[in-house]
């Protein structure tokens, strides 16, 4: 017989067959898919794939001579390429909607405490991936490409190929935006209470080497983009420790609430 101190639980009786789960992943998916669908025949019809491959080629077009251009060497390249930049660009526009189909998604089965912890972080998630690429794009790729333009001999022109670049940018997007989530799983190891707030504060010197490592492994061989990576890397990890506190703050009347499940007085 249950012990009527405990508090009911608000998941009992909401569990669902694993069929049913799996619907609901299907639909979800093809919910994300439609808004990327949606977002990316916006984007074709302006600026359109032309004005995304001349958009993102600003940085590197700022350091060749007016005259030359990025080369397509595949016979197919051109088709392709801004196919590819189209494809990415509507997947970065939908994001805010992809992230919450797998809310959605995982939401029934968080308690009433969870989700409201999990709806910040997942905002801050999203506006920090932004900003990691908003930096690359407007500051990174500036400083890169000046520093690897001014070895370039007065005896070589200097014409990449479209692919190329587009494959080391968009490399560079997905490594400064998972890098930027910094705060955010330092935020949630310590919610978990997998680490605490003092620990963090005694692994700071680790994390700046583990930090340099990382940026010299994910960046190109040269040392504006592996500074770029990072400092920005430290800083939010900072950021992060200063998070943690206020998300271990509210989680302290979830941990009173678990306390009172075990049948014990608050």
């Amino acid at each position: 017989m249950a012990d009527p101190r405990e508090p009911a639980d608000e998941l009992a009786g909401t569990e669902q067959p694993f069929v049913a789960h799996l619907m609901e992943l299907r639909d979800r998916i093809l919910y994300a898919l439609a808004g990327v669908g949606v977002c990316m025949v916006l984007l074709a019809i302006w600026p359109g794939p032309s004005g995304l491959i001349d958009w993102i080629a600003v940085p590197i077009r700022a350091h060749m001579p007016p005259d030359v251009k990025l080369i397509a060497v595949g016979v197919f390249t051109p088709f392709f390429v801004p196919l590819k930049v189209l494809m990415m660009a509507g997947l970065l526009m939908a994001l805010p909607w992809v992230i919450y189909q797998i809310w959605a998604f995982v939401a029934p089965g968080l308690y009433s405490h969870e989700k409201r912890f999990a709806l910040p972080l997942i905002i801050i998630g999203s506006v920090l991936a932004y900003l990691g690429i908003a930096f690359v794009q407007f500051f990174v790729l500036d400083k890169m490409f000046a520093f690897i333009q001014g070895f370039t001999p007065a005896s070589v022109n200097a014409t990449p190929d479209i692919a190329s670049y587009v494959e080391a940018i968009l490399s560079l997007y997905l490594a400064f935006g998972l890098a930027f989530q910094v705060p955010v799983v330092v935020m949630l190891l310590v919610r978990f209470q997998m680490i605490t707030v003092e620990q963090l504060k005694a692994f700071r010197g680790y994390f700046i080497v583990v930090a340099f490592i990382i940026a010299a492994i994910v960046t190109p061989p040269d040392v504006i983009s592996q500074l770029a990576l990072a400092i920005p890397m430290t800083l939010l990890y900072e950021l992060g420790i200063l998070g943690a506190r206020w998300f271990a703050r509210g989680a302290a009347p979830a941990d009173g609430d678990a306390t009172d499940q075990d049948g014990r007085s608050p």
